[in-house]
């Protein structure tokens, strides 16, 4: 994104069953091994989403997407650069439950993209 792009407010994570389990029964999520190793916690945005999903989680199943409130983390979140030179959102520090506006199982369209999860 250029520095004339407004950022999205939203962004996503993709966690394992027990991750979002453990996320709603904790309120919190520390990170994924991989979270943990790099120091933050990957995020993407709704662009970014499925390529993600495609890359770093094929084969998995029985996984879950949550959408952050990006306004909500403050200056522990920062854009920075990453696949290809785009711009992800890399949350230093816990994500919170209470910082989720929706969340479900990941599913997909017919076209194969990663459907956003809706707010109830």
């Amino acid at each position: 994104m250029s520095e004339t792009t407004a950022y999205p407010n939203t962004a996503y994570k993709v966690l394992t069953a027990d991750q979002m389990a453990a996320l709603e029964r904790d309120g919190t999520f520390a990170g994924a091994p991989v979270d943990l190793a790099d120091g933050y916690i990957h995020l993407s945005t709704a662009a970014q989403l499925t390529e993600t999903v495609d890359k770093h989680f094929a084969g998995q199943s029985d996984l879950h997407l949550v959408a952050v409130d990006l306004g909500a983390f403050g200056d522990s979140l920062k854009w920075e650069e990453s696949r290809g030179g785009q711009l992800f959102p890399h949350l230093y520090g816990p994500l919170l439950l209470e910082t989720a506006i929706a969340y479900g199982p990941l599913e997909r369209d017919a076209d194969g993209k990663v459907k956003l999860p809706v707010a109830g």
